[in-house]
């Protein structure tokens, strides 16, 4: 085994090019489709409801297509290496999102919505373009570890400050102008969980008193585990906000089960997550009316006051079928305020039927995948965990979404990740795409030797969970 120019040559064989070389034109191929399929929605959108090519479909297409090609310059530029499906997908995803929240401006013609959603998509490409021009090394962001829980509990307290909004408080408002924080501090939380999983998994994984088939780690490790529970339920009683919640605290259970190996903390976790939903659902009003809606989507109907807003998302299901209505000829006003936001699923599933649900949801399914393969070439900890837990965020939101407005679970007034109105989300899922091209630009590029000899080729976190 030599070395040459840094690479690793086995049995003589000649240095390896590095994994991601020459995928920026893939890149850019796919960025070309993701903008194709977007615009083509935009315009069938146009067609269908005004049987005209709409307004704005130029200022539409050239918006889109221009942040998709500042965003791709960044990856060539500063992240030649990144895995080349990350940002294709991301940009699909605020496309279609543009498509739907536009055709839902249709029905509220004193609320245009898709012209801001379109300025906050610039706002997130910016940033996105700043993360990857900026954060060179990933571990620069463990030494902030602490400051970065610190800042995401200062995030999630902020709020409660500030008027209830639909029974929660979430938002901050002040001059016309709103913000979510707690959409910024998950990515701040799972910073912190990333940092701290990766210091302390050896005392997780093999120290403590043995309970049955599970090992408790000592109490000064156990602490912060049980004090990220009583946080993620804090927040639920007193901001009213059931989704974020449970996001905190299933990204927490996925790294503690990824750090670990044992399978044990995932069923720890439930347990914990389903005592303190029940307690709140039981005591809260708001969070106890939620689950009533859940348990009898129909009653209003039985008690002679019309369908209710998950009554109406179970029927645009149903209307769609398999194929769906078509872009534009559903009718999703019946739904009512909440359409372009929480319920923005059910006009996927009424106009593009279970085959275009079964695309999208497949879509959000290749940034988890992205991140987990990303995770496995990473040669650090922290990395790896961090991979782990930006990747399952996005699919933890689509699952408790996606579960709320088809009756599966309660309610818990999340926005679907790109897809829902909202510039607080959308900015958020731009930085989460931007970290994980900078960790999948880490993973998939040369791995210099060191004097000591070639670097190692598996990472030493995620395959404790093998």
């Amino acid at each position: 085994m030599d070395v040459v120019d840094g690479l690793v040559v086995v049995d003589g064989a000649s240095p390896a090019a590095p994994r991601g070389a020459g995928r920026r034109g893939v890149e850019l191929a796919l960025l070309l489709g993701a903008v194709l399929i977007s615009v083509c929605g935009y315009l069938v959108v146009g067609v269908a409801r005004g049987h005209a090519v709409p307004d704005g479909a130029l200022r539409y297409a050239a918006g889109l297509g221009g942040l998709a090609l500042l965003a791709h310059l960044a990856v060539r530029f500063g992240a030649r290496h990144a895995d080349p499906l990350l940002l294709p997908t991301a940009v699909l995803l605020n496309g279609l999102g543009l498509v739907l929240i536009f055709r839902l401006d249709l029905e509220t013609a004193d609320d245009r919505a898709a012209p801001a959603q379109l300025v906050w998509s610039a706002v997130g490409v910016t940033l996105f373009i700043g993360v990857v021009a900026v954060l060179r090394d990933h571990r620069a962001l463990q030494r902030y570890a602490y400051g970065c829980a610190g800042l995401a509990l200062a995030l999630m307290v902020v709020p409660i400050l500030f008027p209830a909004v639909n029974g929660a408080r979430i938002w901050i408002r002040a001059a016309g102008f709103s913000l979510q924080p707690g959409e910024f501090a998950k990515v701040l939380i799972t910073v912190f969980f990333a940092a701290y999983l990766a210091a302390n998994r050896e005392a997780l994984a093999h120290t403590g008193t043995a309970v049955g088939r599970l090992r408790l780690p000592a109490a000064r490790v156990l602490g912060p585990v049980v004090g990220i529970w009583l946080v993620s339920v804090g927040v639920l009683v007193l901001e009213r906000d059931l989704g974020t919640s449970l996001l905190f605290f299933g990204v927490f259970v996925v790294l503690l089960y990824v750090a670990t190996g044992r399978a044990g903390w995932i069923a720890v976790g439930v347990l914990l997550a389903a005592a303190g939903a029940a307690a709140v659902g039981t005591l809260e009003p708001h969070v106890h009316g939620r689950v009533q809606d859940w348990l009898h989507p129909f009653a209003g109907i039985a008690a002679g006051r019309g369908p209710g807003q998950l009554a109406q998302s179970l029927f645009a299901f149903a209307a769609g079928g398999t194929f769906g209505t078509g872009l534009g000829q559903g009718h999703s006003s019946l739904i009512g305020f909440a359409m372009k936001s929480d319920f923005i699923l059910a006009t996927v599933g009424e106009e593009l039927g279970l085959a275009g649900l079964s695309a999208l949801f497949l879509l959000y399914a290749l940034p988890a995948v992205c991140g987990y393969r990303t995770a496995l070439g990473l040669p650090d900890a922290f990395g790896s965990l961090l991979a782990v837990g930006l990747a399952a965020l996005p699919a933890l939101q689509v699952f408790v979404i996606a579960g709320g407005v088809m009756g599966l679970i309660p309610l818990t007034g999340m926005a679907m990740p790109f897809l829902a109105q909202g510039g607080s989300s959308v900015v958020t899922n731009w930085i989460i795409v931007a970290l994980l091209v900078r960790l999948s630009d880490r993973a998939r590029g040369p791995r210099p030797a060191t004097a000591a000899g070639p670097a190692r080729a598996a990472p030493d976190a995620v395959g404790a969970a093998r």
